[in-house]
């Protein structure tokens, strides 16, 4: 994962995926956040996208966070899958 717009004072980046369609909850977790531009493979936890039938939307939410718990900024995106 990327990151990009990261505000200062960031200590923490919580990370939610969910799939719309069914409200599924694919994972996420808390990363520390110490000025990196991009998060390796394994860094938190997901089951990746699968729709049991038709095309899905999966959310990804990232929330910045400061070491007092207060949340700076968040992101979102969102990318529809088909089932094969």
């Amino acid at each position: 994962m990327t990151l990009s717009g990261v505000p200062s004072g960031t200590a923490k980046l919580q990370i939610r995926m969910t799939d719309s369609n069914s409200a599924f909850e694919h994972g996420g977790g808390t990363v520390a956040y110490k000025g990196q531009t991009s998060l390796p493979y394994g860094e938190f936890r997901y089951k990746g996208p699968c729709p049991d039938s038709g095309t899905h939307f999966y959310n990804i939410t990232v929330k910045a966070v400061d070491a007092s718990g207060k949340v700076l900024a968040s992101g979102s995106a969102s990318q529809p899958f088909s089932s094969k």
